[in-house]
């Protein structure tokens, strides 16, 4: 099969989907890999390191879409993007349609078979996500903290305070991948930090796991009450490709301390606030209700390096079965790839995708005739 890996295009996105060794395997499977030049330049890899893997660089994303099957992305395809797509393509990336009714009817109208990472369930657990979620959570307490300093317009709090003076308190909103990381870093600063979950069996996990924080059930007679005390607060609530609840009003927005923080990782699901908006890591920050938000709509594209390794650890394997079976092939294989399936031929196969946009949708094991 041929391969294409494009330079991602979405603002302050550095990341590239596939890491040069990762190229070498495919090609050594005796499939062609199309990369566009300086495609991982943004994480430190060149055409040159491509080349000697096996790659051929091309000019720009026309010759990637032009001659490419596949293509790899990690994030959704911006709208130049979707205006190349064709039936024939299988495009293999992060797409969190749920957030974007524009994206969603343009692949439809493509006709191209979209496959999410974010989608992909093996045995309950989101493994192409996970890496990413991680990130997210790592970066989230780091972030909020530093724009709870006072030059940075917050409320001049530091999370782990001093001897003598109480440390800062920190709420995430989610018990997941992402918010036990967040929680894990902010505990690690010193913060104050307490979890709202809904599945107890989790609560227990954390409780057991997570010494000396504590665990909520997450309710909002619950989050009402811990938000006027709040110095930092962690949406990493996630519902498998749906759009995040809105758990947060602005109403409660206004009882939380003046200069205190809100970091949104589920922005890409739409946010779990009414007042968020999806920002950029050039201007990663806007303020509502004297709060500042930070709603980086990918937020692990800042250590790109890192990040694009992660991904391509639980990607490569994924990549390799779809180039050597083909679509039907792979998921009559691995069934599991069938949840990660969006879009078929026009048609949308996502569950939750069709909920959030009233359209329509068909089980993407029939419309794809397996």
């Amino acid at each position: 099969m041929k391969i294409g890996i494009p330079r991602e295009i979405k603002a302050q996105e550095h990341r590239v989907s596939m890491i040069p060794g990762a190229v070498g395997e495919l090609v050594r499977r005796g499939h062609e890999v199309l990369v566009e030049s300086s495609a991982g330049e943004g994480s430190s890899y060149t055409d040159h390191q491509y080349e000697a893997q096996g790659a051929r660089i091309v000019p720009d994303a026309e010759a990637v879409f032009g001659e490419a099957e596949m293509i790899v992305k990690v994030k959704e395809p911006q709208p130049a993007e979707v205006a190349m797509l064709e039936p024939r393509h299988i495009l293999f990336t992060y797409l969190h349609l749920a957030a974007s009714k524009d994206l969603t009817e343009g692949l439809m109208k493509s006709g191209c078979t979209a496959i999410a990472y974010e989608t992909i369930e093996v045995n309950g657990h989101l493994p192409l996500l996970e890496p990413m979620s991680e990130i997210a959570g790592r970066m989230s307490s780091i972030v909020g903290s530093y724009h709870l300093a006072k030059h940075a317009g917050g409320r001049g709090i530091l999370l782990g305070g001093v001897p003598g003076v109480a440390p800062g308190r920190v709420v995430v909103i989610g018990g997941g991948t992402a918010g036990v990381n967040a929680a894990r870093v902010a505990k690690g600063i010193g913060a104050d930090v307490t979890i709202l979950e809904v599945d107890f069996d989790r609560m227990r996990f954390l409780d057991i796991t997570m010494d000396g924080t504590r665990t909520v059930y997450s309710n909002e007679t619950n989050l009402v009450e811990l938000l006027p005390r709040v110095d930092l607060v962690i949406g990493a609530v996630l519902v498998p490709g749906a759009a995040a609840p809105k758990l947060i009003t602005r109403e409660m927005l206004r009882a939380m301390p003046p200069g205190s923080v809100f970091v949104d990782i589920a922005v890409d699901q739409g946010g779990c606030a009414e007042t968020t908006r999806p920002t950029t890591h050039q201007a990663p920050t806007f303020v509502e209700e004297d709060v500042i938000h930070y709603c980086v709509a990918n937020m692990p594209g800042a250590y790109a390096r890192t990040a694009t390794q992660a991904l391509c650890n639980v990607t490569q394997r994924w990549v390799a079965l779809l180039a050597e079976e083909g679509v039907a092939g792979a998921c009559s294989r691995h069934p599991d790839l069938l949840g990660g399936i969006n879009c078929h031929g026009g048609r949308l196969t996502c569950g939750p995708v069709g909920e959030a946009h009233g359209i329509a949708v068909g089980s993407a094991a029939s419309v794809l005739g397996i």
